[in-house]
């Protein structure tokens, strides 16, 4: 198996394409990403200053752009600690898709009746580009260090359900969106963890689906099916978490079969919501 350093070497050999940005776009392009990244930590918030880095913006830019986004209501301050947070216009734009908030309700029946069935964690996962948001969180069991949450955000291959969104994509796409996620972990997190994300990416692709057995955090074993729309493109992942005495390596091929089956009813509903 080739090394963290290796994988980073030879992702980031993909050619980057050339820009097609038109003037007077770059500030709503910065912007949009701004809001993305105040997103991806709903319940911590950011301080200004990591906030910046984390969009690789200086701190003055970013200053005046979350000024008007507060004024605006897309973003908060939180009194207590000044940590910047998603604003309340945020969900009440996404109000404007009733189908999506139907599908959202539907999903979130569904996950709770499986998590009870399987006694783990269930989770859906929506890609939105070369990353996840975790739409749905249900399931009483207690995992130390496991971050998902409804609201998080993260790359597409740090998860096992991100990973089954990733092997039911063309192997072009797949491979610019590796790229992406590998540059993305390296500037948050260094390079300690590609080892581990790369062994749950070899399982999976062992398995067929997203297989991560205490890879990435010991004690958590999680495992992930892609979700399809009408046209048959992997829109979302489902998942399922738990304890390796809850889920060993025996169940795979079973615990795929369940998988299977609720992603294709939340595909049904999909096609009949969202499409």
């Amino acid at each position: 198996m080739a090394s963290g350093a290796d994988l980073l070497s030879e992702l980031l050999q993909v050619p980057a394409e050339g820009s097609s940005e038109r003037p007077g776009t770059r500030s709503i392009a910065r912007l949009v990403k701004v809001m993305r990244t105040v997103a991806a930590r709903p319940q911590f918030g950011w301080r200004l200053s990591d906030l910046a880095v984390a969009c690789e913006l200086d701190r003055g830019t970013v200053h005046r752009m979350l000024a008007c986004l507060v004024e605006e209501r897309l973003v908060e301050q939180r009194a207590s600690d000044r940590h910047y947070l998603p604003g309340p216009l945020m969900f009440e734009l996404g109000q404007a898709l009733p189908g999506h908030v139907q599908f959202q309700r539907r999903a979130e029946t569904l996950l709770a009746a499986f998590a009870r069935r399987m006694g783990g964690i269930a989770l859906l996962l929506l890609r939105s580009g070369n990353e996840y948001v975790c739409s749905v969180r249900v399931g009483a069991l207690p995992l130390t260090g496991s971050v998902l949450y409804p609201g998080t955000r993260r790359p597409l291959f740090t998860a096992a359900g991100g990973v089954a969104v990733l092997q039911a994509l063309a192997p072009a796409e797949a491979r610019a969106v590796l790229a992406d996620n590998v540059a993305q972990e390296v500037g948050r997190c260094g390079s300690g963890r590609l080892e581990a994300l790369q062994r749950m990416r070899e399982r999976s692709d062992r398995h067929g689906f997203g297989v991560n057995l205490g890879d990435v955090v010991p004690g958590i074993h999680a495992f992930g099916v892609p979700v399809r729309d009408g046209a048959g493109a992997a829109f979302a992942a489902i998942a399922l978490l738990g304890t390796p005495e809850l889920y060993g390596e025996q169940q795979v091929p079973q615990l795929h079969a369940e998988l299977l089956k609720e992603a294709e009813t939340l595909g049904a509903d999909a096609r009949r919501f969202r499409d």
